[in-house]
């Protein structure tokens, strides 16, 4: 399990810097947790990082959940658990309310699930040759045109590659040691067109930063994914959606253009009345209608511009 975790953050792209730095520990933190030392709330904070999630345990809303679900499908007592695992009874509990050390963690896995292993990601795939490149796709220019003539200047790219066409005052590129999801967010207008391999995090990431005050207007280029329920709760009350017709024409590293293969939205936050009938007037598609409440509460922490 340990082995599977360092690949998924190997596959992320990430360091062990770089998750440190996302989680808000030191890296010598994660090098120890990578051998199997460290404190189950740590691995459980890497684990949701990482986005690792696992079967072959049992349902269950978290870790220790399944762990325990999984104790009790086996029909082992925790003195028994314990028992085989070589660990006490305490310990074996401690581990069910997300306590306990990952190394007492591994060796109840290896007792009560021994084929315990990480789920398989659910990805969108540009097309079956383009796995490995599958976020390197960039706004093309003639999109971006309308976005600057909707929305003005952009002040702040997060999700900044050296080869992409927006045109931004700071740009925040991963090639550089920069990393969006960590670094301070500043600016009137950003502009988002994240992965879409780690969507929810930037849109986490990108509601944080607008609600804090520290950026004014949010502007996300995202595929029209609606399921989670921090969406529903936390997200869709606050932000203005406009719903894109027909599919985007991207570039990828290569220079050559390349449809999405799935439907775009335009999601924002803080924009004003005037920034959405702009836009609406540049290119094909609807806002979605939010209740007269919720528009009018966010219109007075938005003045036209």
């Amino acid at each position: 399990m340990i082995e599977q975790l360092k690949l998924a953050r190997r596959s992320a792209g990430w360091s062990q810097r770089t998750l440190a730095a996302r989680i808000g520990v030191d890296a010598q933190t994660i090098k120890r947790l990578e051998n199997g030392v460290g404190s189950m709330p740590t691995l459980i904070t890497v684990m949701a990082a990482l986005d690792f999630r696992m079967t072959g345990l049992g349902p269950g809303k978290t870790l220790a959940e399944q762990l325990h679900r999984r104790r009790r499908k086996r029909y082992m007592s925790l003195d028994e658990a314990g028992l085989r695992a070589g660990l006490s009874r305490a310990t074996v509990a401690s581990l069910e309310r997300g306590g306990g050390t990952v190394a007492s963690f591994l060796r109840l896995l290896a007792v009560i699930a021994p084929g315990a292993r990480r789920r398989a990601v659910e990805r969108s795939y540009w097309g079956q040759g383009d796995k490995d490149d599958r976020d390197s796709r960039f706004t093309p220019p003639d999109f971006m045109a309308h976005i600057y003539s909707a929305f003005g200047k952009i002040a702040l790219d997060p999700c900044g590659h050296h080869l992409s066409p927006v045109v931004a005052e700071r740009r925040i590129l991963l090639n550089e040691g920069g990393d969006g999801l960590v670094d301070e967010w500043s600016g009137t207008t950003v502009f988002v067109n994240p992965p879409f391999s780690e969507l929810l995090k930037w849109l986490r990431r990108a509601y944080l930063e607008w609600q804090s005050g520290r950026v004014k207007t949010v502007i996300c280029l995202v595929p029209v994914r609606t399921d989670s329920a921090w969406f529903h709760d936390t997200l869709s009350p606050d932000a203005d959606i406009y719903l894109l017709r027909g599919r985007v024409r991207f570039i990828d590293p290569r220079g050559k253009g390349q449809h999405t293969p799935f439907s775009l939205m335009i999601l924002t936050l803080g924009a004003s009345a005037k920034q959405k009938s702009r836009l609406a007037t540049k290119m094909p598609g609807f806002w979605m209608v939010r209740s007269d409440a919720t528009a009018e509460a966010v219109e007075d922490r938005c003045p036209n511009n």
